[in-house]
């Protein structure tokens, strides 16, 4: 990278005096201070200075034998020095000009030289630490070679007590909140008369001021002591000396990236020259570093699950007992939000999604609060977020424009997955929309725009709106393997389940019945199903939706037909627009835990004392090494159009990949 060059205007009246920045070079005007008539020069230096002369467009170091150089455009004299002066107008540089032949100089310019060091200096190789006097520190780049600084949105909620989120007030709680700040360093060394007289700023883009906080370290240990300085309406600072050779900064992200904010903030340290009289300070140098705001991450549910949430009211205790026993069998945490909370709202997995936020230094969950906003709105926000757990949400202007798609089972994220030679080692967003050539529902634009502005998992859209309730979660899941891509992809399958139905009829089960045990009135044997024309037609018809969705996946997520599993599955008509539910609790909408799977009860033919559906599952999945874990949710989930992940929600471990190496 080419150093910083400033003009330095001479004159052989007066002694002239700049001032030096390290690592940067001083052009001399050398022309500009000629007398007339002359047509040569010569350059001498004390010795802290380095002085070269480029001619015709070459560098060369100026020998011990001072030549002469001919003035012209084509010549310059250029400094660089190696060590900051510790007095002022420690080193000098003296131009003499020559008439022809003459010996003796016709004038002379002298300049004046203290050296000083600036550097603006971040966490620019991505290790933990600030690196000191980094290269390429003001370009951000993607990849495991590349360099750029990383901020986190300070999004938790560390103090006790407060009412709002850590980056919604000008004020630094506690050491906690530090923590989730990322450190700036401004080094500067010099004489002290020089940063006395010369005005040194640190300074953001107009643009930027409502993304970041920036909070200056005063030496103290209180907290009172970090002292705010820029965003939040401040865009530039003065930074007074006061004998620190060091001023630590410490910087938080206000703003997630998105459709109108690339993510990219850029902070600049200036040093201002002293102004004549009446006019203002002249910028001679100028040192930046760029930060990029970490993304909030999905996490699929192939990750290690962590803590499971559920709501609990007097109508599911027995579904809370058997979710319970699962999470304890993965051991995972167990969170509970009664029914005083939920107020009847049991649907948490569309309430909210859990993901995190992960910088160099630090990391933490984010919970990303949904715009459905029903019984459930206060949870993530009074009851998730807290110390070292983030929040963020995204509401359309109005809420009569939010539908049903805007609930978070509608909204998944594969494992990692590589897809026309593209690697996509965080996975891929996968949301529900309507079809392409339908005036349909579709997820409020605002969620959607924020998706894609996080770069790092890039959105699939899939055709969802076939269903009533429209998600995602309805016709698909994902599952861990010990081969191929690590998964396998699940799907709803209406043909799958007409088959085996099929195969059972053959077999001489023609009348064993479909829930059995449940409810009388609901009790259907095997052959009725089969010889229910509409029913199968209606079945054709939503296989063909889930097949549009399948080539989808297979481009999208570089799946093969090995890499999915067909789940027995029917789904029934509802309303005069025939979109579909689940005929029986719905075997894909199921909670992953690791190898343990907590998937609804579906009541099934009974055959030889077992249930044929819950038989096909274990045929189909426990060769992987899973576990299945059949929970009756027919009453307080599927009667209600959900099964058991619509009724649960899980923090997951984070990926073990950095985010800073993707290639988008």
């Amino acid at each position: 990278m080419a150093q910083q060059q400033r003009w330095a205007r001479l004159s052989a009246e007066r002694p002239t005096s700049a001032v030096y920045v390290l690592g940067t070079e001083l052009a001399l005007d050398v022309s500009g201070s000629a007398p007339v008539g002359a047509t040569a020069f010569d350059v001498w230096g004390t010795a802290g200075v380095h002085l070269y002369i480029v001619h015709d467009g070459e560098a060369v170091k100026i020998p011990s034998c001072v030549p002469r150089w001919p003035l012209g455009n084509n010549t310059e004299a250029i400094i660089t020095m190696d060590t900051p002066s510790i007095i002022v107008n420690n080193d000098k540089v003296r131009i003499s000009y020559y008439k022809d032949n003459g010996k003796a100089p016709m004038a002379q310019a002298l300049l004046h030289l203290t050296c000083v060091e600036i550097s603006l200096d971040a966490d620019t190789s991505r290790s933990g630490t600030v690196n000191r006097k980094a290269k390429n520190k003001k370009t951000w780049t993607w990849g495991p070679e590349g360099r750029g600084a990383i901020l986190l949105v300070n999004c938790d909620r560390d103090y006790v007590g407060a009412k709002q989120m850590d980056n919604q007030d000008t004020k630094v709680q506690s050491y906690a909140d530090l923590k989730d700040m990322s450190l700036l360093i401004l080094t500067t060394f010099g004489p002290e008369d020089i940063f006395d007289n010369y005005q040194l700023l640190l300074h953001v883009s107009e643009s930027d001021h409502d993304k970041v906080g920036v909070f200056h370290a005063k030496g103290g240990k209180k907290m009172n002591q970090y002292k705010h300085v820029l965003g939040s309406g401040k865009v530039s600072y003065a930074v007074q000396r006061d004998g620190f050779q060091e001023h630590h900064f410490y910087v938080e992200g206000l703003a997630f990236p998105d459709v109108s904010f690339s993510g990219l903030v850029t902070f600049h340290t200036t040093l201002l020259e002293p102004p004549c009289k009446d006019l203002p300070e002249v910028p001679i140098f100028n040192d930046s570093v760029v930060f990029r705001m970490a993304p909030w991450i999905m996490t699929p549910c192939t990750l290690q699950p962590i803590t499971v949430y559920i709501c609990s009211d007097r109508s599911n205790a027995d579904f809370v007992a058997a979710v319970s026993k699962l999470v304890m069998k993965a051991g995972c945490k167990l969170i509970i939000c009664p029914e005083l909370e939920n107020r009847g709202d049991r649907w948490i997995q569309d309430e909210m999604e859990i993901g995190y936020v992960q910088a160099p230094h630090k990391g933490f969950p984010v919970v990303f609060d949904s715009p459905r906003n029903g019984q459930l709105k206060n949870f993530p926000f009074k009851d998730v977020l807290g110390p070292d757990f983030g929040y963020v949400k995204r509401e359309p202007a109005s809420a009569k424009t939010v539908s049903s798609l805007d609930s978070f089972g509608n909204l998944e994220v594969s494992p990692p997955v590589t897809a026309r030679g593209k690697q996509f080692p965080l996975g891929r967003i996968l949301i529900g929309s309507s079809f392409p050539s339908f005036s349909g529902k579709n997820m409020a634009r605002v969620v959607q725009d924020f998706l894609f502005a996080q770069k790092v998992q890039p959105p699939v859209e899939l055709y969802s709106d076939w269903l009533v309730v429209g998600h995602v979660d309805e016709f698909l899941t994902f599952v861990p393997a010990r081969d191929r891509k690590g998964f396998r992809l699940l799907l709803a399958s209406p043909s799958a389940c007409y088959k085996l139905l099929k195969e059972k009829e053959q077999e001489g089960h023609g009348d064993a019945l479909m829930f059995e045990g449940v409810k009388k009135n609901k009790e259907i044997s095997i052959k009725r199903i089969l010889s229910d024309q509409t029913l199968r037609n209606c079945n054709e018809y939503f296989q063909k939706c889930i097949d549009w969705n399948r080539d989808i996946l297979k481009e999208e997520l570089g799946l093969a037909e090995e890499d999915i599993i067909d789940i027995p599955q029917l789904f029934r008509r509802v309303g005069a627009a025939g979109k579909a539910v689940a005929y029986f609790p719905d075997l894909v909408n199921m909670l992953v835990l690791g190898k343990y799977l907590g998937i609804p009860k579906p009541f099934g033919p009974i055959i030889n004392e077992l249930c044929c559906l819950e038989e096909e599952v274990r045929r189909l999945l426990e060769p992987l090494g899973l576990s299945c874990t059949f929970i009756d949710d027919f009453e307080p989930y599927h009667e209600k159009l959900g099964e058991i992940h619509c009724g649960t929600n899980v923090r997951r471990k984070p990926f073990s990949f950095k985010w800073w190496n993707v290639i988008p």
